[in-house]
């Protein structure tokens, strides 16, 4: 079973930085509850079908982008977080943000992104 602090990496580098859509989907069938609940600046989503097309929606929208770690992950209890970056390989970022997820029986039960201003 992952840590939190390995699954907040999954959440940003194995799934919404994964490409290879059948990698994705074995990530997150493992790694988040069936009844995931999502949180971003544009709305919410329920369940992991859901996760998998807002991860390839945002892939397909950028394809030049990649997504980076911007700090270390911070975990206290069930909670994790991680600041994040986001924009085209080997040049500065075009967005920033931070992932937090809320962890129940070792599975990312409901998740958080926020953006962050620049």
């Amino acid at each position: 079973m992952a840590d939190i602090a390995e699954l907040m990496q999954i959440h940003l580098m194995g799934v919404f930085g994964e490409r290879d859509g059948a990698r994705r989907r074995e990530r997150i069938a493992e790694f988040y509850a069936p009844d995931l609940v999502m949180h971003d600046p544009e709305g919410a989503i329920t369940g992991v079908e859901a996760l998998d097309a807002k991860a390839q929606e945002l892939l397909d929208q950028a394809p030049d982008f990649v997504f980076s770690p911007a700090g270390p992950v911070e975990v206290v209890h069930d909670l994790g977080h991680l600041p994040w970056s986001f924009g085209p390989a080997g040049a500065p970022p075009v967005v920033r943000g931070r992932d937090i997820a809320l962890v129940r029986d070792g599975r990312i039960a409901v998740a958080y992104t926020i953006l962050l201003a620049e």
